[in-house]
């Protein structure tokens, strides 16, 4: 039996009234067809401005996966996880924008959420998305060392400035940044980036973390290289450790392309591949820190036994934990509860601007295989046990 499986813990914050709209919405999600065929319908109101769109939006898929619509608006929510262990991590969840304009102002925010981590327990990280600083099809031309035209090197310039600007404020204020991960496409060119601030701001400590999709294959050996260079030319590593969001992508792509599939075999094989990651941290304690983003529970109880066998606190300073808000509150609450660095990713931003982030989680719930069941069935507990 799962030790995640007290429901009275996981939804404490939540109100009967709460939790049957949240039964409703995961019901709604749990239709792979039906999925498909409201976001194809929600991205085309959103697009064509319908008015009546955006508080549909609000009242279901934003309220169960969303911070709000700022950061200060989002101030209730950090308060209330903060009051049970559990930290708020800002993810200014923009998506699909190129232009300039939008990239600098995601910049800017990021620079807002840095200062309002500072010295805030309440939030242990600030997070930004290499995408939000610029185009993918730039990172991608860069990774695969075609030739810039004079404008797409300022542009590129631009990019890097953006991160040694916010790098450099994180490294400033104490405030540890972690960058997020892309497509595979573009992954090498962050990861360069990443890289390079990295041995220049982690001299002392982790203060800039990167993120490694174990569903990739190669990714272990990735790690070692890293650790290799890190030990070298003296500096710390943070790493952010997720499964994976792009499968389906990735693979249609090497295929298109005739490139071998970057994407693990099977489940399996990326369940053993995660497994291997929480081994490599705690192995190279010295050097490295972890957080695990993941919504699988096995993972997660791995990653608290192989913390007791080295007879580590819960709370011990180097490893964390985080699921995305509005999922698996069973697991951060339980974590939470128990004093382990427990957090969760809150997305925030304008309703309409934040629907492509919204619908990508419910395609993500509907792909992952059980989770819309698994959360279905704990809140049919949780209602139960409320009669």
């Amino acid at each position: 039996m799962s030790i995640f499986n007290d429901t009275k813990i996981a939804f404490q914050d939540k109100s009967t009234s709460q939790l049957k709209k949240a039964y409703w919405m995961f019901k709604m999600i749990e239709n792979p067809t039906l999925t498909n065929l409201g976001i194809d319908v929600l991205n085309f109101a959103v697009k064509k401005d319908f008015p009546f769109v955006e508080g549909i939006v609000r009242r279901t898929l934003f309220e169960q996966f969303a911070g709000g619509e700022t950061r200060e608006k989002s101030k209730q929510v950090v308060s209330d996880l903060h009051r049970h262990h559990i930290g708020s991590i800002f993810d200014y969840a923009i998506e699909g924008k190129e232009d300039e304009e939008t990239f600098d102002r995601t910049c800017a925010e990021i620079k807002h959420n840095i200062s309002f981590a500072k010295g805030n327990p309440a939030v242990p990280f600030v997070v930004f998305k290499p995408t939000g600083f610029g185009r993918l099809d730039l990172y991608s031309q860069v990774q695969a060392g075609s030739q810039l035209t004079n404008s797409e090197k300022q542009e590129w310039e631009r990019i890097r400035t953006r991160y040694e600007q916010v790098c450099q404020m994180a490294f400033d204020n104490d405030v540890v940044l972690m960058i997020d991960a892309e497509e595979t496409q573009m992954q090498d060119a962050v990861d360069s980036l990443v890289n390079e601030m990295m041995e220049r701001f982690n001299k002392e400590k982790a203060i800039i973390w990167n993120t490694i999709q174990m569903y990739r294959t190669g990714r272990l050996e990735y790690l070692q290289s890293d650790l290799d260079r890190a030990k070298e030319k003296g500096y710390y590593l943070g790493y952010k450790f997720v499964r994976g969001a792009y499968m389906e992508k990735e693979r249609e792509r090497a295929e298109k392309y005739g490139y071998p599939d970057p994407i693990q075999p099977t489940k399996q094989a990326t369940d053993d591949n995660y497994n291997a990651a929480i081994e490599f941290v705690i192995n190279n304690l010295d050097r490295v820190s972890g957080y695990f983003g993941t919504h699988n529970e096995k993972s997660t109880e791995l990653t608290m036994d192989k913390m007791k066998e080295r007879g580590m606190q819960n709370d011990h300073p180097q490893i964390f934990f985080g699921q995305l808000y509005g999922m698996s509150d069973n697991i951060t609450y339980y974590l939470g509860e128990n004093k382990y660095n427990a957090s969760k990713y809150l997305p925030y931003g304008p309703v309409k601007d934040v629907v492509p982030y919204l619908t990508r989680r419910a395609q993500e719930n509907t792909s992952v295989a059980g989770q819309t069941g698994r959360e279905l069935g704990l809140i049919e507990k949780e209602l139960k046990r409320r009669g």
